[in-house]
């Protein structure tokens, strides 16, 4: 081997793997502070390619999640209002029943009839604040209601249920005058168990809307979990492996500078054949 003091072979040996080194140390380094193995397109081009659309089918599954979760709060406000009605369907049945057998005195038809008035005005105040994120489907003239179900845009379609007195047919003919005697108040009844076999099926209706919306709440949720772990699977670090890498190459490391460091003092031996 010609020995030179121009050309230090062993010394750009040393320096070479020093540099190498140095550069596995800082990816290992990077690795461990991110915790991930591919935290850009130069790592590996095409898993980050993957990795970044699976990503974006994420965040679509997100925003289709909160869409469902509030259609979900839509129909249940609805659900809610319905039962509410139902209830006091009953108790303006109870009460129209009770006016319909004759022989009451006036005073007594008087007291049920604004009985029987304020639960029919309740049902208003419910079915008018019957509404969520700007969104009543029970309301007189309710349109149906889309939900948005996935990523391609497909929804679930709603059907509106027109629950309000008017639709019901409470302020039809024969119900307007209450329960001013028996003949109005057999009249009212008759309107009523049709109202109650309304409500009945527009709860149905609602229930079964608000379960395939949970459903495929429900099933985003896991869709988007089950590509999350597909992410993880493609760009997550072993932090165990990196860890014993990371001390391996810090000693390699000190053992390159120490190589080095004695590639640089081998030139002076050569002072030794002058002297």
């Amino acid at each position: 081997m010609v020995m030179s003091v121009n050309t230090n072979v062993g010394a750009m040996i040393a320096l070479q793997n020093l540099a190498k080194t140095t550069r596995e140390l800082e990816t290992t380094q990077l690795r461990v502070t991110t915790g991930l193995k591919v935290n850009g397109p130069k790592d590996d081009a095409a898993t980050f390619a993957i990795a970044q659309n699976m990503r974006g089918d994420i965040a679509g599954y997100g925003a289709v999640g909160t869409s469902l979760a509030m259609g979900e709060s839509v129909v249940n406000v609805a659900i809610d209002a319905a039962k509410s009605i139902a209830d006091l369907l009953t108790e303006m049945k109870a009460k129209a029943v009770q006016a319909s057998q004759g022989g009451m005195d006036t005073d007594s038809y008087v007291s049920l009839n604004q009985d029987f008035t304020a639960l029919r005005d309740q049902i208003i105040t419910i079915v008018n604040t019957a509404e969520f994120n700007g969104k009543n489907l029970i309301t007189q003239g309710a349109s149906v209601f889309n939900v948005l179900s996935t990523i391609d845009g497909s929804t679930i379609t709603v059907a509106a249920q027109q629950i309000d007195p008017t639709s019901i047919g409470l302020f039809g003919l024969g119900t307007a005058a209450g329960l001013g005697n028996a003949t109005s108040a057999a009249t009212a009844l008759l309107a009523i168990n049709s109202a109650i076999i309304t409500v009945s099926n527009a709860l149905a209706a609602l229930g079964a809307s608000a379960k395939r919306v949970e459903i495929q709440r429900d099933f985003t949720g896991k869709l988007s979990d089950v590509l999350k772990q597909g992410v993880g699977n493609l760009v997550d670090a072993d932090l165990a492996k990196e860890s014993a890498m990371l001390q391996s190459l810090q000693i390699k490391q000190q053992l390159g500078v120490q190589a080095l460091s004695i590639a640089n003092q081998n030139p002076q031996s050569i002072l030794a054949l002058f002297r």
